[in-house]
């Protein structure tokens, strides 16, 4: 952890932040959760089945004059890849060139990871720094199985702190593959009922 930070949660909980959250009456609590031990710094192994599920995740990063930026990355499940209780890797897919994420990454390595998992409707927040890795053999390594992507580069991002929030206001939406697998069981099931009732009858 920065040294200095007193908690880990400071590393979005700044000065300013705390300030509103007094006046708006919520800084009670979230002192209340510093004093416990604040926001975890080592990916448990919950966590990183979480991450190795996803197939989205959203990547934020900022240039030297603080300007955001997001981009999105998906993959099979296990395109995230947990490397050990505070690294995170993917391999870096060849897209539009545009290279933003990249270049701010090269100015300021501050990085944050939102995965969200609408079916189970969680969201995980993971902030930390990130960096691009050139190197034939990390890629390969992180490159999923049979994925047809061609991978021009990694991405390895340290984990500074992580918080899981609650369900409110997320919508429950599922994966096309998954409804369609369910549709295939139900249309199998309802095949083999009718075929039951008509020899029945018979």
């Amino acid at each position: 952890m920065d040294a200095r930070r007193h908690y880990s949660s400071d590393v979005a909980f700044t000065p300013t932040v705390k300030a509103i959250q007094a006046r708006k009456g919520s800084r009670k609590g979230y002192a209340g959760m510093e004093e416990r031990g604040s926001w975890q710094t080592r990916i448990n192994p919950d966590l990183a089945a979480f991450i190795e599920a996803q197939v989205s995740v959203f990547l934020g990063t900022a240039n030297a004059e603080g300007q955001p930026y997001i981009q999105h990355r998906g993959g099979p499940p296990g395109f995230l890849r947990v490397l050990d209780e505070t690294t995170i890797g993917l391999a870096d897919f060849t897209g539009n060139r545009q290279y933003i994420t990249q270049g701010n990454l090269t100015d300021n390595p501050k990085a944050f990871l939102f995965l969200i998992d609408y079916a189970n409707r969680q969201r995980v927040k993971i902030w930390g720094e990130a960096k691009m890795v050139e190197d034939e053999t990390l890629i390969a390594r992180l490159m999923p199985a049979e994925y047809k992507a061609r991978p021009e580069q990694a991405l390895i991002f340290t984990v500074a702190a992580w918080d899981m929030n609650c369900p409110q206001h997320i919508p429950q939406r599922f994966e096309a593959a998954d409804v369609a697998a369910a549709l295939t069981k139900r249309d199998e099931r309802i095949t083999a009922l009718e075929a039951e009732l008509a020899r029945l009858r018979s």
